[in-house]
């Protein structure tokens, strides 16, 4: 029971910081221009989209998790 409950419990953290955090950025360096020994590189950012949805499915989960962890209590 301890371990669904904790693993219920990480799905509704997991999905808070998802709901927190709706996207992120990372940045990549390319290599624009080469020239024998010279180059040239650039560094571009992307941003990553993250949809609400998928945070409150992993709240929901997690929610459902929780009660089933309680649910088969075995005393």
């Amino acid at each position: 029971m301890k371990t669904t409950f904790i693993f219920g419990l990480a799905l509704i953290v997991i999905g808070a910081a998802v709901l927190g955090y709706d996207h992120y950025s990372y940045t990549t360096t390319e290599n624009i221009l080469q020239i024998g020994p010279i180059t040239a590189t650039a560094e571009r950012t992307h941003t990553v989209s993250l949809p609400p949805i998928i945070g409150w499915l992993l709240v929901g989960g997690g929610a459902c998790v929780i009660a089933y962890a309680a649910w088969s209590k075995k005393d």
